[in-house]
């Protein structure tokens, strides 16, 4: 059933033809089936099956070419640790000072990045599971639907207009879609053993960028592969609000769209910087520092055209500065302030 509303909600989209389709209609569609009471859920296996997808993808971004120029982001990556401190606490004083949140809840509410893991990490800590959790599954969905949309109207983005992201199915050559099924499941796999952050994603996408830096194909994943990807990740983040009361849902947006304002604004802000210092495309670092989910915002790069490999890249790390860090900061923050309390 989850999949047929997601699945009619992309193609609503598709027909009206607004931004990334598959994704903002089934999300769309799925969010408002929840609103409604409906029971929409997406098995956490498909999920992951689809999330490989798109690492695959990613990974095949990573072409001799773009190697050349992995030195030029060095200034873009080492903001990244000032971005996440300064876009963390101005979100963290947002949800503490206006929204009344508890301060473990606004803290792990606060940090850009790593939904799955800042929930878990904030509830051992004794934050509001339910808070903590609508509030980030709101920012991914409001950051997703927002930036499609800003693009289209700033830079002229217009759906269809770019060109495939990969052949159809039965146009890929059966070694080439070996090769891109061999690296998925063994990066998934390699990645969890490691147990590398966001390993779906990740894992898949580093060897299948090891594949394409080496040369051994050139190939992407099938365009069906990829549009299914897309319903299926966009359905799954509106199964967030599954079995959540309404009222519960639009306070949680609510509070969210200010938190999700004062990041981007940052997000922008420090694109612009960064921009002008390197001479970078403002729409990649746009959606390099925007604060939505890793395979969201790296499908929105993919759907415009912009350097998915510098976008996928730098929410990588940016993931692992949050997840790692954050907890860390948050523990010596609190012995910091036992004396005094």
């Amino acid at each position: 059933m989850t999949l047929a509303i997601g699945s009619a909600g992309g193609w609503l989209a598709s027909i009206v033809q607004i931004p990334l389709p598959w994704m903002i209609g089934a999300m769309t569609a799925t969010t408002l089936a929840a609103m409604l009471g409906l029971p929409v859920a997406v098995p956490l296996s498909l999920r992951h099956t689809m999330v490989v997808v798109l690492g695959v993808m990613l990974g095949s971004a990573f072409t001799p070419e773009i190697a050349q120029r992995i030195g030029n982001w060095g200034v873009s990556l080492g903001a990244l640790a000032l971005y996440a401190a300064v876009a963390g606490g101005a979100s963290y004083m947002y949800f503490r000072r206006v929204c009344g949140y508890d301060k473990v809840t606004a803290y792990f509410s606060a940090m850009p990045g790593g939904l799955s893991e800042m929930v878990l990490v904030g509830t051992a800590m004794g934050g509001d599971t339910r808070l903590i959790s609508l509030t980030h599954a709101s920012r991914i969905l409001l950051v997703v639907l927002a930036l499609p949309f800003a693009f289209q109207m700033l830079i002229g983005y217009e759906p269809g207009a770019r060109p495939p992201a990969g052949l159809p199915l039965l146009a890929l050559l059966p070694g080439d879609l070996a090769i891109l099924s061999i690296g998925g499941v063994v990066g998934y796999f390699l990645a969890r053993y490691l147990r590398i952050p966001a390993a779906a994603l990740v894992g898949p996408m580093l060897l299948s960028a090891v594949v394409h830096l080496a040369g051994w194909t050139a190939a992407k994943p099938p365009l069906e592969l990829v549009a299914a990807a897309q319903m299926v990740i966009g359905t799954a983040v509106g199964c967030r609000f599954a079995g959540v009361r309404t009222m519960a849902i639009v306070r949680a947006i609510v509070a969210a769209a200010g938190g999700t304002a004062v990041l981007l604004g940052i997000a922008v802000a420090f694109a612009f910087a960064v921009g002008r210092i390197t001479g970078l495309s403002m729409e990649s670092l746009v959606l390099a520092y925007a604060p939505g989910g890793l395979a969201e915002m790296s499908l929105i790069a993919i759907a415009i055209g912009a350097d998915s490999a510098f976008v996928a890249t730098h929410h990588v790390i940016r993931v692992i500065l949050i997840v790692v860090i954050a907890p860390v900061l948050f523990r010596v923050r609190e012995r910091a302030r036992r004396p005094r309390d």
